[in-house]
């Protein structure tokens, strides 16, 4: 039976992150595998005088924060200063011991004590576990034995358990650096964005202004990247359908009288598809505001779905089109073309450019977001069905 109890609490350890829960069971099942009806988890305090009483099985009323002095005296105290099994049989009437009021007043006839070697603060002892009974019952040496195996998988335990809570707190602490530091990328981008606009306001060139609003344009972008990512659910990764959102709110504010309209999956991107992505997605819709409607208004779909682990970036208008004879692989001097087939490189995703029904144009962007044993770069990056992705600018 001691083996199964042995196993039972092994098990019920793994199950829990609080100390005080593994402790209380821990003397549970210590009490039934030695048949006794009392346990007791004492715990060594930093004074370097007491032990403190953390759990108990078969008290009546409450224990809590009862504490024993730590001396020789006593069958705890001699137990957790000599590392020794201290049993005794004899209650009261043993001379060797000063028994505490706690045990007297119990009525225990025997105990057997033993100290946990691990888990204690600084790496030191825990502190002891105890087995007492009122009857004239005898432990003996393999009693001793059980309890001390008892006693070693508390220690590790209770280790385990501190290990992963300091663990815890030093990722809770590198998370809370991270987001601060993504929080401080987003402000010192917001003061980049700000001076562009100064300059372009300043200057009375119309080709300098739409060349410093294009740059404000996508240094926002990242920005806006940079501020979801010290939000984010998970450290070091965006949530798309919330990204996008927020950042068609802000495309929104630049495109006039264009409706963009948005729907999103739950999806979740690293930040190293994040930044990339998010120029991509403002090099999109910049390109349909600026082009997709000559001389009138008009709605931009945007979407973001996932297909079978696949990311499906669609932007689509209704507009004009392309001019026939466009042709997507053809060398452009425009920034804004360059930036998108880079970022196509960059994420190792494909662009396809297709007529929109009844009209205009839809770009769709496709990026696995699933791990993937190897990393498969198609030949051609990026494709034309149809002529349909930008006026030549």
């Amino acid at each position: 039976m001691q083996q199964s109890v042995l196993a039972e609490f092994g098990r019920a350890a793994l199950q829990t992150r609080d100390i005080h829960i593994v402790l209380q069971r821990a003397t549970a099942l210590c009490a039934k595998g030695l048949d006794a009806p009392f346990a007791t988890a004492l715990e060594f305090v930093a004074d370097g005088t007491r032990l403190l009483l953390r759990a108990g099985h078969g008290w009546q009323g409450s224990i809590k924060q009862l504490s024993f002095v730590m001396d020789s005296g006593s069958p705890a105290g001699r137990a957790f200063q000599t590392g020794q099994a201290i049993m005794t049989n004899r209650g009261p009437s043993d001379g060797r011991f000063e028994t505490p009021g706690l045990l007297v007043d119990r009525g225990i006839e025997r105990s057997i004590s033993v100290r946990i070697e691990r888990g204690g603060q600084g790496g030191g002892y825990f502190g002891v576990l105890q087995v007492d009974g009122p009857d004239a019952c005898r432990f003996d040496e393999a009693d001793a034995a059980f309890l001390t195996e008892f006693a070693d998988i508390v220690g590790i335990a209770i280790e385990r358990l501190r290990d992963e809570s300091r663990l815890r707190e030093a990722l809770d602490h590198q998370a809370m650096l991270t987001r601060e530091m993504g929080h401080r990328v987003k402000n010192s981008l917001a003061s980049v964005v700000a001076m562009l606009r100064m300059q372009a306001f300043g200057t009375d060139s119309v080709a300098a202004k739409l060349a410093l609003s294009e740059a404000g344009s996508r240094v926002a972008a990242i920005a806006q990247v940079h501020d979801h990512l010290s939000r984010a659910s998970q450290i070091g990764s965006i949530d798309v359908d919330v990204f996008l959102i927020d950042f068609c709110k802000r495309l929104q504010r630049v495109a006039g009288a264009h409706v963009l309209r948005y729907n999103a999956d739950p999806i979740r991107l690293s930040a190293d598809q994040a930044v990339p992505l998010g120029l991509l997605l403002n090099e999109l819709v910049s390109n349909a505001v600026k082009h997709a409607y000559p001389g009138r208004d008009g709605p931009i779909d945007i979407s973001a779905r996932d297909i079978d682990g696949c990311l499906q970036l669609s932007v689509s208008d209704q507009g004009v089109g392309l001019p026939d004879g466009f042709d997507i692989d053809q060398p452009r001097a425009s920034l804004g073309f360059r930036m998108v087939k880079g970022m196509v490189q960059q994420l190792h995703g494909r662009l396809t450019v297709s007529a929109n029904q009844p009209t205009g144009t839809r770009v769709l962007f496709e990026l696995p977001t699933l791990p993937r044993n190897e990393a498969v770069v198609p030949a051609a990056l990026v494709t034309a069905e149809r002529p349909a992705l930008e006026k030549a600018r």
